[in-house]
């Protein structure tokens, strides 16, 4: 499969689009557990949605390094009520889980995506499920568990690794009856790489787009961002979050996934405009 994809989930694929977060967590690393209330989570939902985001994807589990466990109770009881509420709105809502039992949750509660950093393989149930679901999925690059993978960060050769691995978990997708139209690649930053491997996956973006599926780039706010940029706050660190996505965007990255949605949203716009201006030999 090498063609570019036009659309994915509904969505057409002829500008970069922006995916929202909207963590229902207590222990964020980025927001601190902002939008831990479920009136707070909705509100800042609709926020994005007021700003131009085209997916929120909402979570109930931090995958921060050494994170705390979750139950798939406890993350259905915060994500649901979120999720039923923008559904109902309109919102293209992704949910962000690894668990089979909150996939089927938040699929029968509005959302439309999932979204699992494991890429289908932390629960055996899962692939399955949305196989059954035929509903669009992230398959993200991971090696073990949030509580695990930072000591997975070794790697033959990086680029190349990262690319066989979620290639393998893209045909272990395929082979579950996961439809290769419904599938979107995420290189998986800051999940068993280091900073400056971090940079070498970015510099090779355009080599996961060759896969011909949609790319999700995830960098937003996070630390490597924060040691090229010199910020040690997340919550400071968006412009350079925007410029490391602006960046996999040149090379054919179809989506963003960012916590700063307006500001992104306005930094596309121009983005679009100069390379219109760009492809026109005569603006």
């Amino acid at each position: 499969m090498t063609h570019a994809p036009k659309s994915w989930a509904g969505l057409a694929l002829d500008r970069p689009l922006v995916m929202g977060i909207l963590n229902v967590t207590p222990d964020s690393f980025s927001d601190g557990g902002k939008h831990a209330a479920t009136d707070a989570a909705i509100e800042a939902g609709r926020a994005m949605l007021a700003t131009g985001a085209d997916i929120i994807d909402v979570g109930g589990e931090s995958t921060r390094p050494n994170a705390g466990l979750v139950t798939p109770d406890e993350e259905i009881a915060r994500v649901r009520p979120v999720i039923e509420a923008l559904a109902r709105e309109g919102a293209v809502i992704s949910a962000d889980t690894r668990h089979a039992a909150t996939m089927a949750a938040a699929l029968a509660a509005g959302a439309r995506i999932i979204n699992d950093v494991s890429g289908l393989k932390h629960d055996p149930r899962a692939a399955a499920l949305v196989a059954q679901a035929a509903c669009p999925v992230v398959l993200m690059h991971m090696r073990g568990t949030p509580q695990t993978m930072d000591a997975q960060t070794h790697y033959i050769n990086l680029v190349e690794d990262v690319l066989a691995e979620l290639t393998a978990t893209r045909h272990a997708a395929l082979e579950a009856g996961i439809s290769a139209d419904n599938i979107a690649l995420d290189p998986g930053f800051g999940f068993a790489k280091r900073a400056h491997q971090n940079i070498r996956l970015l510099q090779a973006t355009s080599r996961f787009v060759a896969l011909g599926h949609p790319v999700l780039i995830g960098v937003s706010r996070k630390r490597f961002i924060g040691e090229l940029g010199g910020e040690t706050a997340a919550a400071k660190r968006f412009p350079g979050s925007l410029a490391a996505g602006l960046y996999a965007i040149s090379q054919g990255a179809n989506l963003l996934r960012v916590h700063d949605v307006a500001a992104t949203v306005q930094a596309l716009r121009v983005w679009e405009r100069l390379v219109a201006i760009e492809d026109d030999p005569d603006p």
